[in-house]
C-alpha cells in the first residue's frame, strides 16, 4: 500500500499529470475517428516517449490507450460508425438510442460503464495479477479454439430479428476469412495473383465500410429521395437517471470481469470481449428484455463498454507478470518498457516495485480522467447531431477513407472499404445484420489457426478439444448459445398459437 501511495504522488507531479491528461484527451480523439485504432494511436506516440523517463513515457501511452478504447464509442453511438473494432458491439444499441433522440443517455452510459470497467480491471491487476497470469498459462491452442468457437456462436444473439439472416452473414464473413495465406502452409488461397490479397482482407476497412460507408450511402439516398430519416436532435438530458443506472450495475460488474479475463488471454482482445459480454448481458436479461437488445437497450451499451475497457487492465497482467503481451497494444507497451531499460517478467515486482505501482496508480487516475472527460464532453459530442445530414455524409466518407488508408498506407484498403460499404448498403436494405460479418472476420482466422495447431499437437485427433476442460466448457457454451434462440423461438411460437 505504501508503494501505491508513492505511485500516486509520482502521478500527480505537474509534468507527469499534464502528460497523462493530454494522453487521455488525444486518445479519445483518436478513438473517435474511424480506422485510427488504439494500437495505431499508441504506436504513433511511442517515438515521443523515447526522450522521457520510464514513468512519464509509459503513463502517456497508457493515457492514449485508455482514451482511445473509450473514444470509439462516441462515433459508434452518434453516427453508427465504430471508431475502433472494440466499439462495434456498442453501435448495436447505442445508435438505436440516438435515433430515439437519447444520444446523451447513451453517451453517459458508455462513459460510466467504460470508467467502471477500466477501474475494475485496474484494481484486479493491482491485487490479483499473479493469480490471473497463471490462468493465461493454461490457455493453449485447444482453449483458444474453444474461445473462438464460443465467440462465433454469439452470432445468434446479435442477428436482430432473424437468426437465419445473421447466420448467413456470419458464414459470408467466414468465407472472406479464407482469402490470403494459409496459416500453416503459407499457400495462397483465393488471391488470384493479387499481392494485396496475400494477407487477406483487413477487417478494419471492412468494418468501416459495413458500418460507416453504408450509413453515409443511406443518408445520401434519403437526401436524394427527400426522405426524413433521423432528425438532427441533441440529447434531452446529459446523464442517465439514477434509477436507470441501478439496473446496469450487475451488467457492468459482470462485463468488467469478463473483459479482464479475456484481456489476460494472449491473442484475445477488446473486440472479442465486447461481443462476448454483449451476449452474456442478453442471456442474463429478463425474457421481455431480450427482444429489446439491438433496439436501444442500455444494458447492451453497458456490457460492451465495461468489457472493452476491462481488457485494458487485463492485457497488462501477462505483460507485467510474465513479459507476455496480451494484445497488440500491450506488445507496443512491452517495447516501450524495454527501451526504457525495464524488463517485464516475474522479477519486475521485486526489481522495479516503485515503477510498477506508479503505473498502477496512473491506470486508476487515467480511468477517472477518461470518465470525467467523457461525461463533461457529452454536450459537445452531441452537437454533431445538429450538423445537416448533407454535410455529415461527406464527412463520414472522408474520415472513413483516411482511416482505411492510414492503416497500412495502401489504396487497396480504401477499395476494400468502398466495396464493403456497397455490400453493407444492400444488407441494410434487406435487413441483414452487419455485426456477424465483423465478428467472423475477427474470430475466423483465430479459430482456423488454433484448430489446426491443436490437431498438430494431438496428431490429428479431434478428441483433444473434448479432453481439455476449458476447451470443452467453451464448446458446450457455444452449442447452447447457438441452439437456444431456435428453441426459444419455437416455444414462443407455440405459446402464440395456443
Amino acid at each position: 500500500m505504501d508503494l501505491l501511495l508513492q505511485g500516486f504522488s509520482q502521478v500527480f507531479q505537474p509534468s507527469v499529470f499534464i502528460l497523462l491528461i493530454s494522453g487521455v484527451i488525444v486518445g479519445i480523439v483518436i478513438g473517435s475517428l474511424p480506422g485510427l485504432t488504439a494500437t495505431m494511436g499508441v504506436a504513433l506516440f511511442l517515438p515521443v516517449t523515447f526522450g522521457m523517463d520510464a514513468v512519464t513515457g509509459i503513463l502517456l501511452l497508457i493515457g492514449v490507450y485508455f482514451g482511445s478504447i473509450y473514444g470509439g464509442s462516441i462515433a459508434a453511438i452518434l453516427l453508427n460508425t465504430p471508431g475502433t473494432p472494440a466499439s462495434a458491439a456498442t453501435a448495436l444499441d447505442g445508435y438505436a438510442l440516438t435515433k430515439q433522440g437519447k444520444a446523451g443517455k447513451a453517451l453517459g452510459i458508455a462513459a460510466i460503464s467504460s470508467g467502471f470497467g477500466g477501474l475494475l480491471s485496474a484494481l484486479m491487476l493491482i491485487f490479483i495479477s499473479p493469480q490471473l497470469a497463471r490462468i493465461a498459462l493454461d490457455f493453449s491452442a485447444p482453449e483458444m479454439f474453444g474461445l473462438a468457437v464460443f465467440g462465433l456462436s454469439i452470432i445468434s444473439s446479435i442477428s436482430g430479428g432473424s437468426v437465419l439472416k445473421g447466420l448467413i452473414a456470419g458464414v459470408f464473413g467466414l468465407v472472406i476469412c479464407t482469402i490470403g495465406m494459409d496459416p500453416m502452409t503459407s499457400y495462397p488461397r483465393f488471391t488470384y495473383d493479387n499481392i494485396s490479397l496475400l494477407n487477406g482482407l483487413n477487417f478494419i476497412p471492412v468494418m468501416i465500410g459495413l458500418f460507416a460507408v453504408s450509413e453515409a450511402l443511406v443518408i445520401m439516398e434519403e437526401q436524394l429521395t427527400g426522405g426524413q430519416g433521423i432528425k438532427n436532435i441533441a440529447a434531452s438530458y446529459v446523464l442517465p437517471k439514477w434509477n436507470e443506472l441501478k439496473k446496469l450495475w450487475g451488467t457492468m460488474i459482470r462485463s468488467g470481469f469478463i473483459g479482464t479475463f479475456i484481456g489476460i488471454i494472449p491473442g484475445a482482445g477488446a473486440d472479442i470481449a465486447a461481443f462476448v459480454s454483449y451476449n452474456e448481458a442478453k442471456r442474463f436479461a429478463k425474457k421481455d428484455e431480450k427482444e429489446t437488445f439491438g433496439k436501444g437497450n442500455p444494458k447492451g451499451i453497458a456490457a460492451a463498454e465495461a468489457a472493452n475497457n476491462g481488457v485494458t487492465g487485463g492485457s497488462m497482467v501477462p505483460l507485467l507478470t510474465l513479459g507476455i503481451p496480451g494484445d497488440a497494444v500491450a506488445a507496443i507497451m512491452l517495447g516501450a518498457l524495454v527501451v526504457q531499460g525495464v524488463q517485464p517478467g516475474p522479477q519486475l515486482f521485486q526489481n522495479s516495485g516503485e515503477l510498477v505501482y506508479t503505473l498502477f496508480a496512473g491506470m486508476l487516475v487515467a480511468n477517472i480522467l477518461m470518465l470525467t472527460f467523457g461525461l463533461s464532453g457529452i454536450r459537445l459530442f452531441t452537437k454533431i447531431l445538429k450538423v445537416p445530414k448533407n454535410i455529415i455524409a461527406p464527412i463520414i466518407l472522408v474520415l472513413s477513407t483516411i482511416g482505411s488508408y492510414a492503416i497500412a498506407n495502401n489504396y487497396f484498403d480504401v477499395f476494400t472499404m468502398l466495396g464493403a460499404g456497397i455490400i453493407g448498403y444492400f444488407m441494410k436494405k434487406f435487413d441483414f445484420p452487419a455485426s456477424p460479418i465483423v465478428l467472423a472476420l475477427i474470430l475466423g482466422p483465430m479459430a482456423e489457426s488454433e484448430m489446426r495447431r491443436a490437431l498438430v499437437m494431438s496428431e490429428g485427433s479431434f478428441m483433444i478439444f473434448l479432453e481439455r476442460p476449458i476447451s470443452l466448457a467453451f464448446i458446450i457454451l457455444a452449442i447452447v448459445s447457438l441452439v437456444l434462440p431456435f428453441i426459444m423461438g419455437k416455444i414462443k411460437n407455440k405459446k402464440a398459437i395456443n
